[in-house]
């Protein structure tokens, strides 16, 4: 192994950063990393043949395909009204292959605590995010207010820190998306992220963190007003967590007939009918407005002087293994997406798609290419700040 590959390896057990250092700089060291999310799988997916039952298995399969980190769901809300409860679950979606899509019962610790050393003893560092998935009593909605949010998150870091391992975490996402109501359905309806309001909720939430847990990054990652990011305050968040998709700068869904249907199975049947015609009827067309969504996060990155990572990315935002869907235009589009945002040196962390875990075996199995991306993720120039 090469010195320049050590140094860039996220940091193993028992081994300090240096002084001063955060989260994201101990683990982001002289190359960027490729990351993944495994969302709410991780715990969901563990029947027999659903891809997460054996955690090594994954892991190392993650591993053997040149990723550095995962990015999943600690449910705090869950940990911080039982942590060791067994939780009855309900399906976010019936159509999508991301967690159950039936109900299903988790504990979260020890299970969690479980699973970042599994990934500490892979050499894969831990993103912290959360869904705020739905349980029966709908534990979720008892938060109220900023204090509330931090309080969720501190009682999972405790719960992590009890067992010495804050050292696996890259970061710690909020929320995830923040403030679409399918994520945070606490928040009063019409809550914009730049808002008055909305700035309150994440400075309050993260300056509440910081005093518990000075030595991690904090943000919220983000998926929508980015028609507004000049006059948007980020500034009490340590990166931007910006998730693009060629469909957030394009009218694809509509021309293909997909509408996020989360429980009626029109929105696939139109993609598979339409999905592969529509892209390669004017694949340039679809590749610029690619090219463009990156060029805007760049854009962001250098306003607010912020690294970004990309933990969900590039192609479509929804996507499985079914009949009359091919893996090959995805791959196109993913692949064009690494390798522009690489270009850009704004990225210290991205990922290769959001379909980039055992249970969606189309992809999965294409383990060289796998390679080919997460090399050219690491082969690219770190933002400023890094490394050194």
């Amino acid at each position: 192994m090469k010195r320049r590959d050590v140094l860039a390896m996220p940091l193993a057990a028992g081994v300090a950063g240096a002084a001063g250092q955060r989260s994201l700089r101990r683990h982001i060291r002289r190359r960027p990393l490729a990351v993944t999310m495994w969302d709410f799988s991780w715990l969901e997916r563990r029947w027999p043949g659903a891809g997460y039952e054996d955690w090594d298995v994954a892991l190392g399969e993650l591993k053997q395909r040149g990723y550095d980190g995962v990015r999943i769901d600690a449910y705090p809300h869950l940990v911080h009204a039982g942590a060791g409860k067994m939780w009855e679950l309900l399906p976010h979606w019936w159509f999508q292959d991301w967690g159950a899509a039936s109900r299903c019962r988790v504990r979260v610790q020890p299970e969690l605590n479980q699973f970042l050393k599994r990934c500490r003893e892979h050499g894969l560092c831990v993103g912290l995010s959360t869904w705020f998935r739905q349980d029966v009593d709908d534990t979720r909605m008892k938060i109220g207010g900023p204090a509330e949010l931090a309080a969720v998150w501190k009682s999972t870091l405790d719960s992590i820190a009890a067992e010495g391992l804050l050292d696996t975490l890259l970061y710690v996402d909020l929320c995830n998306e923040w403030p679409l109501s399918v994520w945070a359905p606490f928040l009063a309806k019409g809550h914009t992220r730049a808002s008055a309001e909305g700035v309150r909720w994440m400075r309050e939430a993260v300056e509440a963190l910081r005093r518990s847990y000075p030595d991690l990054d904090y943000t919220f990652s983000f998926t929508s007003e980015y028609a507004t990011f000049r006059e948007q305050d980020v500034s009490m968040l340590d990166f931007l967590e910006l998730h693009l998709w060629m469909t957030h700068y394009s009218d694809f869904y509509k021309r293909v007939g997909y509408a996020y249907e989360r429980y009626d199975q029109k929105g696939y049947d139109n993609l598979a009918r339409n999905g592969e015609r529509v892209y390669r009827e004017n694949a340039a067309h679809w590749q610029a407005r690619l090219e463009y969504g990156i060029e805007q996060l760049a854009a962001w990155a250098d306003v607010a002087k912020k690294p970004l990572i990309t933990t969900e990315c590039w192609a479509l935002v929804d996507y499985k293994d079914a009949p009359m869907l091919p893996w090959d235009y995805i791959l196109e589009l993913c692949e064009l997406g690494v390798r522009r945002a690489s270009a850009t040196g704004r990225w210290a962390a991205m990922a290769t798609s959001n379909f980039c875990g055992p249970q969606f075996r189309g992809m999965w199995r294409e383990v060289d290419w796998h390679r080919r991306m997460t090399e050219v993720i690491h082969a690219g120039k770190l933002p400023a700040g890094f490394g050194g």
